[in-house]
């Protein structure tokens, strides 16, 4: 954990409202970033079961900085990776950056057989956090829901996997990405001289929900799919919210239990913005093991 209270008592700039601290807001980020996708990283590698040396592409996301050197290469020195290693570096992505990052490492994946892709999410909110103020509840919300943390995974394209003695936990099908219209000024993201201020539309949870429909159609059609009822599939919902969560549980019509793992991730973690599918990736591995089961 990087923001302590220890922390914040020697950095009293950082718990006032609008006092300009982003230099040491910056520099916790900067130092603990790579730091805490390298051990995420050393799991999944170890889970995955190669050596670190058979990894051949990085894809590296955060929104928590934005710095050169860049946190993938801090990231592959910290793994005694070479240093020809092929990196992606991905800043500010969001929320979505974690399925962005899947995104690129499937994309990359199949356009190079032998490929094995290292995918690490990091986020450290220093920038973030600040003192409470009665006109601006949303940075207040924004702050009180996200927390540190980082997720990692291995992703290839192996028509046999056992032939390689590698054990497949998640299929990659299909990746898409939209935006939905008319809401930008649902979640507004500025670094200013404060650090990085968040703003939340309060309609945020709605917008979801009215556009998720359409969307998981549009998800099903691509891979050719038909079902009657979404509760024939599982789920993994980012942990936006409570409110976000139980919106769309709502417009889906998905019964208790469905969304059990992103609840759960949100109870333990809060939203740790791109990290959070990986916390939920875990949680299902988890449960599906404990269950003899593929999926829980």
């Amino acid at each position: 954990m990087y923001i302590s209270d220890e922390w914040l008592r020697a950095n009293p700039s950082v718990t006032a409202y609008m006092s300009t601290s982003l230099n040491v807001r910056q520099q916790v980020a900067e130092e603990g970033i790579p730091r805490l996708g390298a051990e995420a990283a050393c799991n999944a590698i170890g889970n995955w079961g190669k050596p670190a040396s058979s990894l051949t592409h990085v894809v590296f996301a955060t929104t928590s900085t934005g710095c050169l050197p860049s946190a993938d290469v801090t990231l592959i020195k910290l793994l005694g990776l070479p240093l020809s290693t092929k990196r992606v570096m991905l800043y500010q992505s969001g929320c979505f950056g974690g399925t962005t990052a899947l995104r690129v490492a499937k994309d990359i994946a199949e356009s190079n057989r032998d490929a094995r892709v290292l995918v690490v999410t990091s986020e450290v909110m220093s920038l973030i956090i600040r003192g409470p103020s009665e006109s601006h509840v949303g940075n207040l919300v924004a702050q009180a829901a996200c927390g540190d943390a980082a997720g990692a995974a291995v992703v290839g394209c192996c028509r046999h996997p056992s032939s390689t003695g590698e054990r497949p936990v998640f299929q990659l099908v299909r990746a898409s990405q939209d935006v939905i219209p008319g809401t930008d000024d649902a979640v507004v993201v500025k670094v200013q001289q404060e650090g990085v201020v968040i703003t939340l539309h309060r309609d945020l949870p709605l917008h979801v929900s009215n556009a998720i429909g359409g969307v998981v159609e549009s998800a099903f059609r691509g891979v050719g799919t038909t079902v009657t009822s979404y509760d024939e599939a599982f789920w993994l919902l980012h942990a936006g919210g409570r409110a976000v969560v139980d919106g769309v549980e709502e417009r889906l019509g998905l019964g208790e239990g469905k969304l059990a793992v992103t609840r759960e991730v949100m109870r333990q973690y809060g939203n740790t913005r791109s990290t959070t599918i990986f916390l939920a990736m875990e949680e299902m591995r988890r449960r599906s093991e404990e269950r003899g089961m593929a999926t829980a």
